[in-house]
């Protein structure tokens, strides 16, 4: 991983600022990038790269400010999509991106009636001290989405920053949020993957579950899937799963998502894997990160456990096929 421009020492690969005051007051000038950046997807690892540039030739770093919650959620939450990555996820793509630190605003309906001035007032320029601001070419910010890059750039003038917005070469129905949303949808991970530039994750710590998996011969570390976080619909998928504390150590695993249809009585839906040739593992209580690589198959209601268990031995055989494991 290349060195990136530390903001004091000892700092995290980013610091992540969870509001003005924090700030520090010796922030010198910055180059900024503004978004939602849900999934970090390969449009906004443009945007980044792109501000990641215009840094190097000034030698200053790279912020990036993102909102929380989503502006959907408080605007309109009945409309309010899943999102692809919580916090610290996205913290941690745009690390890998390029970005040095994230300033979270904390979003309400107070911020969403600010008007493009003050937006920039006091958070490009009064918080984040912004020399040029990169943003995507259709960014639009303040009260009712009412200003644009024309309007950034015009206020720029009168801040003394440059503004900058990028065309997303890859095109705008691929390189979008919406875009991965729909493959999870239709359990498309491969193509949720190509507009990522990543495999899609879910995070979650391993929690006891019924322990039938180990009974059958299979065991699993089952994470809970949260209502507010996007998965790929149900079904049976090919993947990788690693522990947080041992980033470096990928795991084969058949992973099943969703609720067990072939028991009664079960409802929960949740990310379970199964670690291939492993039955020591003991996860319980430990955060992990679970990539989809490819879909085995939907989820299938069967009408015995013996036929259950002979489809499962497939699902491991297609699995290893799959990964190479």
């Amino acid at each position: 991983m290349r060195a990136r421009r530390s903001l004091g020492e000892g700092a995290d690969p980013v610091q992540i600022w969870r509001s003005l005051d924090e700030v520090p007051r010796d922030l010198g000038r910055t180059v900024v990038t503004v978004g939602n950046f849900d999934g970090v997807h390969l449009g906004h690892q443009h945007v980044v790269s792109r501000a990641r540039e215009v840094a190097a030739g000034l030698g200053v770093p790279v912020v990036a400010v993102t909102f929380d919650p989503h502006p959907m959620a408080v605007l309109r939450p009945e409309h309010a999509p899943q999102t692809l990555t919580d916090l610290s996820t996205r913290a941690a793509l745009l690390a890998d991106a390029g970005v040095d630190a994230l300033l979270v605003v904390p979003f309400d309906r107070d911020v969403a009636a600010w008007p493009p001035e003050r937006f920039v007032t006091e958070i490009l320029v009064g918080g984040l001290h912004a020399r040029a601001v990169v943003v995507g070419a259709n960014f639009r910010f303040g009260v009712k989405a009412s200003g644009d890059v024309a309007t950034l750039a015009a206020l720029g003038r009168t801040h003394d920053f440059t503004a900058e917005g990028i065309a997303l070469d890859g095109g705008p129905q691929v390189w979008s949020s919406t875009y991965v949303r729909n493959c999870l949808g239709a359990g498309d991970v491969e193509g949720a993957a190509e507009a990522l530039g990543h495999p899609f994750t879910v995070r979650g710590e391993v929690v006891k579950g019924d322990q039938r998996g180990r009974e059958l011969g299979y065991p699993t570390a089952n994470v809970p899937t949260s209502g507010m976080l996007a998965a790929p619909a149900d079904g049976v998928y090919a993947g990788w799963l690693r522990r947080l504390d041992e980033p470096d150590v990928l795991l084969p695993a058949a992973i099943s998502v969703g609720t067990n249809p072939t028991f009664e009585g079960e409802r929960e839906r949740r990310v379970e894997s199964y670690v291939l040739d492993r039955d020591d593992l003991e996860l319980y209580g430990v955060g992990v990160e679970v990539s989809f690589v490819a879909r085995i198959r939907g989820m299938l209601r069967f009408d015995s456990v013996e036929e259950l268990v002979a489809t499962m031995a497939q699902d491991v055989a297609r699995t290893r096929e799959v990964l190479g494991a």
